[in-house]
């Protein structure tokens, strides 16, 4: 069973950033799309950003710009650098991994952009 432990989130003013990590216990990335969704309390689960096995990284409009996806295979883990964030963007974010045998998704990690 794939485990995707999230970190880096936390409580930042409008205007700054943060790291979001996604690490996995194998290697799950390198070959399978890995995505960042984000969720607000009593909302559907919004996808933000993915990266294809190629690198081709694909993203929501309301990020676009703003956020960036990546990831690092030596390493096992999926970025998203998040930039001139709005409170707009408060939510915990999840990573998945998107594979023929299943999803997996981890536990998330909250950010929070207020002043």
């Amino acid at each position: 069973q794939v485990q995707l432990v999230e970190s880096g989130g936390g409580l930042v003013q409008p205007g700054g950033s943060l790291r979001l990590s996604c690490e996995a216990s194998e290697n799950i990335f390198s070959n399978n799309n890995g995505n960042w969704y984000r969720q607000v309390p009593g909302e559907q689960r919004e996808w933000v950003a993915n990266i294809s096995p190629r690198g081709f990284a694909g993203y929501a409009d309301s990020v676009k710009g703003r956020f960036t996806i990546s990831r690092d295979s030596a390493k096992m883990t999926l970025y998203l650098q998040l930039t001139s964030l709005k409170p707009e963007d408060t939510a915990v974010y999840y990573c998945n991994a998107n594979t023929i045998r299943s999803d997996y998704w981890g536990q998330g990690t909250q950010v929070i952009v207020s002043p």
